[in-house]
């Protein structure tokens, strides 16, 4: 049971190019946003439909794969485990985000920079 603690699994698009930086020590680290739609009926019988945005952060490899297959629009599936994380604004308010750290990823669309890819951490 211990695997399955923490686990996240979407399969969304990319809301924007992903956002690449090499830290010290010439470690990369890609940020994205992604989209997860869902659609039903209500109890009206209409079709509603509702997106979700996720903030997705892969490391080392997985960064090098974002950055070299990923853009915008492009159908990713990724799982990884959440994250939540603080800090004070410029106003001294304690802002908080939630992000996806990327164990594994798959470009499974067809908006992609090159040929598809798949990669663990």
């Amino acid at each position: 049971m211990n695997n399955i603690r923490n686990k996240v699994q979407l399969i969304g698009n990319l809301g924007a190019n992903p956002d690449v930086k090499v830290l010290d020590q010439g470690k990369k680290l890609a940020r994205f946003s992604m989209a997860t739609t869902e659609t039903y009926k209500n109890s009206q019988g209409e079709k509603v439909t509702e997106t979700q945005w996720h903030n997705v952060v892969a490391w080392g490899k997985l960064a090098d794969i974002a950055e070299k297959y990923l853009q915008k629009g492009a159908e990713v599936a990724i799982e990884g485990r959440l994250i939540t994380r603080n800090y004070d604004d410029r106003d001294g308010q304690k802002k908080y985000i939630t992000e996806v750290v990327v164990n594994e990823m798959l470009v499974v669309g067809s908006k992609i920079k090159s040929e598809p890819a798949m990669a663990k951490s």
